[in-house]
């Protein structure tokens, strides 16, 4: 709190009377202070308006000159001079250097009590004390039910008349979200943006500009998750005006937190829905409906699975995927098993898009990561869709690009090494002998089985495939019956061998 020492001048109770310093008028009285010390300079603050007799001034010209000059670097605002004790009046060597530098001194005739002028500033700055903590009192409430009826907007407004002042509100990329008034501090945008860049763990910056201009920046935060600025522009901010930036910055901090709030919890609902309609539970019509949701304009969803090989780093992934639908506008989908995630998208949505999801991870996290999308289905195939998914998940190589179902088709149980362990033990049981009969006896036998599987039992094109008559080929896969213990009339014994051969790679 201050007042100017114009105003102190202006109080005809005091009788004071300007004597030299008239360009400092304007300078702001925060405290009036006593002194008959000959280097008071070590004492003072600044703002000071030193009240003097004149009692151990210097007696040369030089040093007088030396001990203004020295009042006026401590930032004293203006010195009052009692006249009718140790001066008559004001040393004119005095008035001359005040002059000079714009310090006002002002006379004070021997009837007025430097007591009176102390008592009469300092209740002024109570008053003005006062003033402002009923003033926050009055306006921390408008702002409390301001954030309930009208948002941001509403706690913007009232911050700017509470502190006489333009508020600007910005997000934290720096895009301009609600001025008040309007256009208000358009003029110093770009200095308010470079305050709110400045990182570190000081959450307000205060600058003046050239023109005089105090500009006052608040983060708004929650945690370590900053949702933007606000900017107070204009006279320079008393102590309880920064408590209303700081109340205003709280209210507004809770409004951008209200949307996160409201999708967490959404995204749990959905979680619950996608964890309900998985488990082929009777009478879940409504889930059903609102799985829909996250299908797109053709009604089609795909599944994205991501193996993570570690819990934590499934979390991960499930909060990363949340952070891009929000990014995205889009209602989240996802449910995570220990260190798998299944996620839903759109049918339209491609593997890129399925590799955008957790694009938000570190490089180090995606390279530990196998992700699997499936092929486009209905919303009540969603489980096939799952399924598929997490067959392309465990197909993928860690690090690399989504792997899409389609393209696994004529391949999915290959892709297992359980299942190419299984064959491999019936390669060893059915296609070792044929291989040892065919280096001992130079016959083709195991290129005749191929043959014959991959025509599906079609003596004639299996025969031209390998360029013999086909009572030929009978005579092979006679032997081949014989010297394997199998009817490749089964077409099953039929299946499993190829699936056999393949697998070996013969």
């Amino acid at each position: 709190m201050t007042v100017s020492v114009r105003w102190v001048l202006a109080q005809k109770a005091l009788a004071l009377e300007l004597r030299a310093g008239a360009g400092g008028l304007d300078r702001e009285v925060s405290f009036v202070h006593t002194t008959e010390l000959s280097e008071p300079f070590r004492w003072l603050s600044g703002g000071e308006l030193l009240l003097t007799t004149g009692l151990r001034l210097p007696v040369t010209t030089p040093e007088r000159v030396a001990y203004l000059e020295g009042l006026h670097d401590a930032g004293v605002a203006a010195v009052g001079f009692g006249t009718g004790l140790s001066f008559a009046e004001v040393p004119s060597d005095l008035v001359e250097a005040a002059d000079r530098l714009g310090l006002p001194v002002l006379e004070v005739p021997l009837p007025t009590p430097f007591a009176a002028v102390v008592t009469l500033v300092m209740n002024r700055l109570a008053e003005q004390q006062y003033d402002a903590v009923v003033r926050a009192s009055r306006a921390q409430p408008r702002m409390t039910r301001a954030v309930v009826a009208g948002g941001a907007a509403a706690i913007v407004r009232e911050l700017a008349t509470a502190t006489s002042s333009a508020v600007v509100l910005l997000d934290d990329t720096g895009r301009v979200l609600e001025q008040h008034p309007r256009g208000g501090g358009s003029g110093v945008l770009d200095e308010i943006r470079t305050l709110a860049a400045e990182r570190g763990t000081v959450s307000s910056r205060v600058s003046v500009t050239p023109a005089g201009i105090s500009i006052s920046v608040q983060r708004i935060a929650i945690g370590s998750a900053t949702h933007g600025h606000v900017a107070v522009v204009g006279p320079v901010l008393g102590n309880v005006d920064h408590i209303l930036v700081g109340h205003a910055a709280s209210l507004l901090a809770l409004d951008f937190e209200k949307p996160a709030r409201v999708q967490s919890a959404q995204d749990k609902l959905n979680s619950v829905a996608l964890s309900l309609v998985l488990s082929d539970l009777d009478g879940l019509a409504p889930v059903w409906a609102q799985i829909d949701l996250a299908a797109g304009a053709d009604g089609t969803v795909r599944a994205v699975t991501v193996d993570a090989d570690t819990p934590p780093r499934a979390q991960r992934v499930e909060a990363a995927m949340a952070t891009h639908s929000a990014a995205a506008g889009r209602q989240l989908f996802a449910r995570r098993w220990s260190s798998r995630v299944t996620l839903v998208v759109r049918g339209t949505d491609d593997s890129t898009f399925a590799a955008s999801t957790i694009a938000g991870l570190e490089i180090s996290e995606r390279r530990r990561l196998r992700v699997g999308i499936s092929a486009p289905h209905s919303v009540p195939q969603l489980a096939q869709a799952v399924e598929e998914s997490r067959l392309a998940a465990s197909s993928a190589a860690a690090g690399a690009d989504p792997v899409e179902f389609g393209s696994l088709v004529g391949g999915v149980l290959l892709a297992h090494a359980s299942t190419r362990q299984a064959l491999a033990t019936v390669g060893d049981a059915t296609i070792a002998p044929l291989e040892k009969y065919d280096t001992a006896n130079g016959t083709d036998l195991v290129a005749s089985l191929r043959a014959f599987l991959e025509a599906n039992g079609h003596w004639e094109s299996a025969a031209s495939a390998l360029g013999v008559h086909r009572h030929t080929l009978r005579s092979r896969v006679s032997r081949i019956e014989a010297t394997v213990p199998c009817s490749l009339d089964d077409a099953r014994v039929r299946a499993e061998l190829l699936l056999a051969l393949i697998a070996r790679g013969t």
